[in-house]
């Protein structure tokens, strides 16, 4: 983003300022430390999926979806937790940009605001760098009755009254 290449100088300039304070554990006369847009992700990631109401991550259609789906349940293969998710990492902000596919019934304001909220009360705790915005696309509303037709691990949602 060309924000970024604006931003560095902003921020180097604004040094007294709060921005310097909250990236202090960043930078320190015994070096530096960088943090990889991978590692970032994958926090964002973990945190939107923490919030109630979200169903999964990652847009893209139900092919796409159905090859993550695949490869989680391959043995010995990790699960993706930043799929659907992608980020813009400087030397001390992150842009977040978060699909996700979210639950039939709950409010999707609520939930966009609770993924934004944790999202960037994860990122900024766990690396020191400042979010500037977390962008959510709504990519899907997850039915009840798609659990049954999935054949998931006898998961018959859409048969129970819970």
């Amino acid at each position: 983003m060309s924000e970024q290449s604006g931003s560095s100088t902003a921020t180097s300039g604004s040094a007294s300022s709060g921005a310097s304070r909250s990236h202090s554990a960043l930078d320190s006369s015994q070096g530096s430390t960088t943090i990889s847009d991978s590692v970032v992700s994958t926090i964002a990631g973990l945190a939107a999926k923490e919030i109630q109401g979200v169903h999964s991550l990652g847009g893209g259609g139900g092919a796409a979806r159905t090859v993550g789906a695949l490869r989680d349940r391959m043995p010995g293969a990790r699960p993706n937790h930043s799929q659907g998710v992608s980020v813009e990492v400087g030397d001390k902000q992150a842009a977040v940009d978060v699909d996700v596919i979210i639950e039939y019934g709950v409010p999707i304001a609520d939930v966009a605001s609770a993924i934004r909220r944790n999202v960037i009360n994860a990122v900024e705790r766990m690396t020191g760098l400042q979010v500037t915005e977390v962008n959510i696309s709504v990519e899907d509303v997850h039915l009840p009755e798609e659990d049954s037709d999935d054949g998931d691990s006898g998961d018959q949602s859409g048969s129970r009254s819970s």
